[in-house]
């Protein structure tokens, strides 16, 4: 079996991985790069519990499991490790007032208020997302995988089933094709009965911190002065940076990932933020101003699972804010999907692609 995994983001490359495990030549087929967009642009925070009382709680728990196993069995480093997780608050409107803080994070300004511990090393976790994209494509590749750099222009079909993929003017042929291109999934609506998927652009940025912040993740409540409330999420990693996100929008998705691009005011918002926020972001070189689009669906929902109507054909996108966190978990999925028939590990069912309607063709619209 020869498996086609259009999209070389965290998905198609767990993907590729956990076919490899099980002895299918998986070949995926990235147009840009490897973690180009938001697998290598994201926070890379995982928790175990979060997502529990939602259909998303057995697959983000499985994978939280698997993330912990990955970093024992897969070589490389990609900065997984347990952490502390705080909650809190921070206003502009009262600059220099200060509430009692439960918790004390020294690498924090005295006014920001840390009132809640979300999660212990037991329940919260983090990784480097594009170093962890890389070391998954690479053990793939250790056991046979193939990376091919292309564009894909379409889906090959015999009556109804998927035979290969289209790329820059060619086919490749193969016995499955999975779309796993993020938001640029909606592509595939041209090609397959799909239904769509949209791009939510979030803004961030990269400090270079040294050992000055501990292992705490912290989010964040902050009231800008003009009343405006942001919820700026804190990720101080293994290498020494400090991830900061905290402010989204909808802007329309460029067809080209490489015209993807960070708003001046929307990083200039955030850089404000910081310098209040903490003393040590406020005194830190910025290492890179970055802006990606994440994946969603009309009803939060990823999609993952067989394409309705056309054999051999699978998609798995629309993780929105948990991608890095339920890739493992919907690489295994997927590989059982195509290889047993169906998933063991978890239920796909509440994924299935066939519970939203198709995108019209006629209505794709992108920048």
């Amino acid at each position: 079996m020869h498996v086609l995994i259009c999209g070389g983001g965290v998905i198609g490359c767990s993907i590729a991985y956990f076919l490899s495990r099980r002895g299918v030549k998986a070949t995926v087929i990235e147009g840009t790069g490897l973690a180009c967009a938001a697998s290598g642009k994201s926070g890379g925070f995982l928790a175990r519990d979060w997502c529990d009382g939602s259909p998303l709680s057995a697959l983000a728990r499985r994978s939280f499991d698997l993330h912990a196993r990955l970093a024992q069995e897969v070589p490389g480093d990609w900065g997984y490790r347990r952490l502390d997780t705080y909650g809190g608050f921070a206003s502009q409107l009262n600059p220099g007032r200060q509430f009692r803080s439960a918790y004390g994070l020294d690498w924090l300004s005295p006014e920001v208020t840390v009132g809640q511990a979300l999660g212990s090393p037991e329940t919260t976790a983090q990784v480097h997302p594009g170093q962890f994209t890389a070391a998954m494509m690479h053990a793939a590749e250790a056991r046979g995988a193939q990376l091919r750099s292309g564009r894909v222009t379409g889906i090959a079909r015999q009556e109804n089933r998927a035979t290969g993929v289209e790329v820059d003017g060619g086919i490749i042929e193969g016995d499955a094709v999975v779309i796993a291109m993020g938001p640029w999934s909606i592509l595939a609506a041209q090609w397959l009965p799909l239904p769509p998927v949209f791009g939510l652009k979030g803004h961030s940025l990269v400090f270079d911190t040294g050992d000055r912040v501990p292992a705490e993740a912290v989010f964040l409540e902050y009231q800008e002065r003009n009343g405006a409330t942001l919820s700026p999420e804190l990720f101080p990693r293994t290498d020494g940076t400090t991830y900061v996100c905290g402010i989204s929008s909808e802007e329309a998705l460029p067809i080209d990932p490489t015209r993807v691009a960070p708003d001046p005011k929307a990083i200039a918002r955030l850089e404000a933020m910081c310098t209040g926020l903490s003393p040590v972001l406020g005194s830190a070189k910025i290492l890179a101003r970055q802006a990606c689009y994440r994946p969603v669906t009309r009803d939060g929902l990823p999609l993952i699972g067989s394409v309705p109507g056309v054999a051999g054909a699978y998609i798995a996108t629309g993780h929105s804010v948990w991608g890095i966190l339920n890739a493992p978990a919907t690489g295994e999925a997927m590989a059982e999907l195509i290889v047993d028939g169906a998933s063991r590990t978890v239920d796909l069912a509440p994924f299935d692609p066939g519970r939203l309607p198709p995108l019209d063709p006629a209505r794709l619209r992108m920048s």
